[in-house]
Parts: C-alpha cells; sequence; structure tokens
C-alpha cells in the first residue's frame, strides 16, 4: 500500500515529510564561481546518468528553456489600459475637433429648423454628388452636338456600376420611393441630407423634411448618364437631344436643377438590404442576393 506520507511495510510505518529540503549534493553545498556557473552544474550534479555533461552539452547548452510560467496580466491592469486609451482617442479627437454620432446626435447637429428646410438650398449639395457620381463612374463627357446614336446604347456597363454604387455615398442624391409597406410614403422624392444605418432624411420639393426608413421599402435614383464635371480643355456648353429626331434639347448640365433634368440612368435600391451606415458599406463586400419582395 502506497502512501503520500510515508512507506507501509507490514506492521512498520515510517513517516517521512515530503516538504523537507532536499540533502545537499554529496553532502556537500554548491560553491558557484565564474568557472563553474549555476545551470550546468546543477544539471551535471543532478541528473543520473553516466555521462551528465555530454547530456548538457547536447541537449540544454546554447538553448532557451522555459523555467517557469511567464507572468500575466491581471484583468484589473488590462481594464486600466483600455481606459487610458480610450481616454487618449477622446482627447485626441477633441483636439481634432472630432465628435461621435451619439454626442451630434444629442447637440441637435443634424436638426433643421424651418427656415433651412428650403430644397433650394440643397441644390448645390445635389450638384456635388452629381460631379461626385461622374467621377466615381467614370462616366464619359456629353458629345458635342446633338446625339445620333438612341440613349440606350450609351448606357455602360450595369453590373460594373453596382459594385460602385453600393459602397458610395448617398448624401446630395435625389431618391424617390418606389414601394413601401406605408403607402403614405410611396411617391415621396428629395434631396439626402443625412443618412443613418436605418434611415434617409431627405428635404422634398415641398420644403419638407422626411425620415424615410429603409426597412420594406424600395428606393429609386437616378445618375447622369454622361459627365456633368466641366471638361478641362474647354469651357463649351453642349446641347443634348432627348432622342434621334427630337426637336426639344435637354438641359445643359450648367442649367440642370436637378439629374432628373438630364439624360440619366435609374436603379433600385432595395432598403432591407441596405441598412448600413455610409462608413460601413465602403469596406464591406456585398454578395448577390435573391430579390425579396416587400
Amino acid at each position: 500500500m502506497a502512501s503520500p506520507f510515508g512507506s507501509m511495510t507490514g506492521d512498520d510505518f515510517i513517516v517521512s515529510d515530503i516538504y523537507t529540503d532536499l540533502p545537499p549534493i554529496d553532502n556537500q553545498r554548491v560553491k558557484l564561481s565564474s568557472s563553474t556557473p549555476f545551470t550546468p552544474t546543477y544539471v551535471k550534479g543532478n541528473v543520473r546518468s553516466t555521462d551528465p555533461a555530454q547530456i548538457y552539452a547536447s541537449r540544454i547548452r546554447g538553448r532557451q528553456l522555459l523555467l517557469e510560467n511567464p507572468a500575466r496580466e491581471s484583468k484589473a491592469k488590462r481594464e486600466r489600459e483600455e481606459k487610458r486609451e480610450k481616454r487618449r482617442a477622446e482627447k485626441a479627437n477633441k483636439a481634432a475637433r472630432v465628435i461621435s454620432s451619439r454626442a451630434a446626435g444629442s447637440s441637435g447637429l443634424w436638426r433643421l429648423d424651418r427656415e433651412e428646410t428650403k430644397f433650394s438650398l440643397f441644390l448645390p449639395l445635389h450638384s456635388l454628388w452629381l460631379g461626385y457620381m461622374s467621377e466615381l463612374l467614370a462616366l464619359p463627357p456629353a458629345p458635342s452636338g446633338s446625339i445620333t446614336q438612341p440613349v440606350a446604347d450609351a448606357v455602360p456597363s450595369a453590373p460594373a456600376m453596382h459594385a460602385k454604387l453600393v459602397k458610395a455615398d448617398f448624401h446630395g442624391s435625389l431618391v424617390t420611393v418606389r414601394q413601401s409597406k406605408n403607402p403614405c410614403l410611396v411617391g415621396l422624392s428629395g434631396v439626402v441630407v443625412h443618412e443613418t444605418e436605418n434611415t434617409f432624411k431627405v428635404v422634398t420639393k415641398k420644403d419638407q423634411l422626411k425620415l424615410i426608413p429603409k426597412q420594406n421599402a424600395i428606393f429609386a435614383f437616378s445618375v447622369p448618364l454622361y459627365s456633368t464635371n466641366p471638361p478641362s480643355s474647354s469651357n463649351l456648353r453642349t446641347t443634348i437631344l432627348n432622342a434621334p429626331g427630337s426637336a426639344t434639347p435637354l438641359t445643359s448640365p450648367d442649367n440642370a436643377q436637378t439629374v432628373l433634368d438630364l439624360p440619366h440612368i435609374e436603379f433600385e435600391l432595395h432598403g432591407n438590404q441596405f441598412c448600413f451606415r455610409a462608413a460601413e458599406r465602403s469596406n464591406r463586400k456585398f454578395k448577390h442576393k435573391e430579390t425579396i419582395e416587400l
């Protein structure tokens, strides 16, 4: 019968303390010096082998040995470091005059007064968005003179445009609600002045500020067929006809108010698959999904 505190043989019972110090090696104390360092002396004196020096030279000498578990950072220290990093980031944002979305909402940064909700005030923003789309989609310049080919032949590749449009910024775009579970929202159109994860805030032509949810809604928006940016070589104005043989010219980009006054391409946007912030969409990979009916 074995016991961790001693050994028992017949009627004899020998008690030994397992916590007593080990006896000195060969009944002598270890003396350490520069000529006899600790590690070789300790290994050669405790390894039970016919040639301990050879074992030390082949298995231990010149190698890194982990003698104990490394010290781990405590949870409290890690929390203190996280709070310190958070305060440092807040101080950097404050120095750069950057506020969070929650602070902007609580301070009323996105609130518009009644006299500020004018459709005409946001037409310059819409013009900037048209120029942004012209650069993003690499739209060709408008042809000089009358158009002799159908507009459908001038439409660029739609799949190539989809990958860029899903990651684009829609502040300043002109969106229209095509379908919605709320019938009061169908047909509502306006310039997007603020986009959140789940809503579009638009200013309509009737100078009304509307908050439209993305869920259970299908939107329509248009991009210009030709670039609205002025050409770098000349400042000539071009007159674009609506169709071959048409006698009524369309408005030139310099005099247009919205994208609907120009030759444009219309897209449909399913709100259920578009519930992301503008900053998140730029780094997100979208996959092709089947159309979900409302």
